[in-house]
């Protein structure tokens, strides 16, 4: 039973941390805050989370505007043999890959524009099956094309915290995101086009946060 007061900031850690422990998945302060009295500041919460893990074998990370607990990178290494060998993306994949996460929501078309050579088909849908990219709906132009953007899983992946942190065009390398020279017509990234409402979206899907039950009581 929820009290109709906000409990102290103690108190208030304990219930975020339990709810990011038994998340399925990432949440966001929106996902937290409706677990919690009216009231509670759950972002000082997480903020204070942060901190109090900063130094542990698990941290508290933000991903596209949502927080998860995950292993420290530098231990990244105790978990090799029990983890499953990172299928690796073609030249191709990567260039294609890259121009979707800097000029999204863009079609196909658009995408071999400015490569400057045809797409297989494979090459979108290993993007797709890998969780890369996704489908963000049809151009309101003749033919309705398909546009494409990128999910959240490419920005957990390459360990960005929104499109804005994409790399400029001389980190690119650095980063993993291109291992090739960048194609003629390759533009300054601007994050704001992914949201640019041009494109007709998918049907609505349900959002809602998945938690783990193991150590809910029933009575």
């Amino acid at each position: 039973m929820s009290l109709s007061f906000a409990p102290d900031p103690t108190e208030l850690e304990r219930r975020v941390e339990a709810l990011l422990f038994a998340a399925a998945g990432p949440l966001s302060l929106a996902d937290i805050a409706a677990r919690l009295p009216e009231g509670a500041d759950a972002e000082s919460a997480v903020r204070a989370l942060q901190t109090r893990y900063a130094d542990r074998g698990v941290v508290l990370d933000e991903v596209a505007g949502r927080f998860r607990f995950r292993t420290a990178e530098d231990l990244s290494f105790l978990m090799t043999d029990q983890r499953e060998g990172p299928r690796r993306l073609s030249k191709a994949a990567l260039e294609t890959l890259s121009i979707i996460a800097y000029h999204q929501p863009c079609t196909r078309a658009e995408v071999e524009s400015v490569r400057g050579v045809s797409m297989s088909r494979g090459t979108l849908d290993l993007l797709l099956e890998m969780g890369f990219v996704r489908l963000r709906g049809r151009r309101r132009t003749p033919g309705r094309p398909v546009t494409y953007g990128t999910t959240d899983h490419f920005l957990e992946h390459f360990g960005l915290a929104s499109l804005i942190d994409l790399p400029g065009a001389a980190e690119m390398k650095a980063a993993g995101l291109l291992d090739l020279s960048l194609p003629a017509g390759f533009e300054v990234p601007n994050p704001a086009r992914a949201d640019d409402g041009d494109d007709e979206p998918p049907p609505d899907t349900d959002d809602a946060p998945e938690f783990a039950q193991d150590f809910v009581s029933q009575d």
